[in-house]
């Protein structure tokens, strides 16, 4: 496993083979996010991985005890991080350059990324795991959309996120009541796909990793969008893109070993190209 420097301590990326891994690194606040520069550090970290033509999966976790306890309260009661300035003009200046930019940059990944929650994953934290494409969580991990308990709504556009992951009800009543509900819960509703031992969690991600980056590197990357798309058109305009995307994946060298390992039935040795 190789590791890549972090301009900050927030943010651990490493790299096994074509798998990366983003884990936000503040054990000692519960991985909340507090300033400005923990958003960039997220950021910088992100667009390398992305960059990267060797990395077909990303794997979202945290570490210590928490995937993500959200935005630190200590920062916005004292107006120094994430959330509130002296001005609203400010505040929501603040909130559209920091976290509002993390979610659109993860949101717009062309990577498939899956978050392994490790353990509480609680508003903004919530968020930044539902803008991944898989989701499992160690058995232990407790979610909350708690905004409203703070006074607060979601402002990292969870309203948007969470209804497309559960349901509008189901998001709903974790928005509106703010509650906390455990893993059991969050599987029975989909938001996850699998609970493991919390022992066992990165292993597990790992191996649904594998299972992701054994298939073409740049179909990956093409179905990525083309699901990511597919949420916000159109029938006809997906068709539309998913004709063009296709026309791209016809003429990759992956394809043609493909077919070729298919008829000659041989495993397929692909190349990323």
């Amino acid at each position: 496993m190789t590791q890549t420097p972090s301009p900050s301590p927030f943010v651990l990326c490493t790299r096994e083979g074509r798998i990366a891994t983003i884990s936000f690194n503040s054990p000692q606040t519960r991985n909340a996010i507090g300033t400005l520069q923990d958003c960039e550090d997220i950021l910088a970290a992100l667009e390398q991985v992305s960059a990267d033509p060797q990395v077909s999966c990303l794997i979202l976790t945290g570490v210590g005890s928490a995937f993500s306890a959200g935005g630190n309260l200590k920062s916005m009661k004292t107006r120094s991080g994430i959330g509130r300035l002296d001005a609203p003009v400010d505040t929501r200046a603040n909130y559209r350059r920091g976290v509002q930019r993390v979610i659109r940059a993860l949101w717009d990944c062309e990577l498939p990324m899956i978050a392994a929650i490790n353990g509480h994953a609680i508003g903004l934290g919530l968020d930044l795991a539902c803008t991944c494409d898989l989701r499992i969580a160690a058995d232990s991990a407790r979610f909350a959309s708690s905004f409203i308990k703070m006074g607060l709504i979601p402002g990292d556009g969870g309203a948007w996120i969470l209804p497309r992951a559960i349901g509008l009800a189901r998001a709903s009543e974790m928005i509106l009541t703010g509650d906390t509900f455990d893993a059991a819960r969050m599987l029975e509703w989909g938001l996850v796909s699998q609970l493991v031992p919390e022992a066992q969690l990165m292993d597990a991600a790992r191996q649904l990793a594998q299972r992701i980056v054994a298939n073409p590197a740049k179909s990956l990357r093409l179905a990525k969008r083309l699901l990511r798309e597919g949420q916000q058109q159109r029938l006809g305009d997906v068709l539309e893109l998913s004709a063009a995307l296709q026309a791209l994946a016809h003429e990759t060298a992956d394809h043609a070993e493909a077919v070729d390992a298919f008829l000659d039935k041989r495993p397929p040795q692909f190349s990323g190209l």
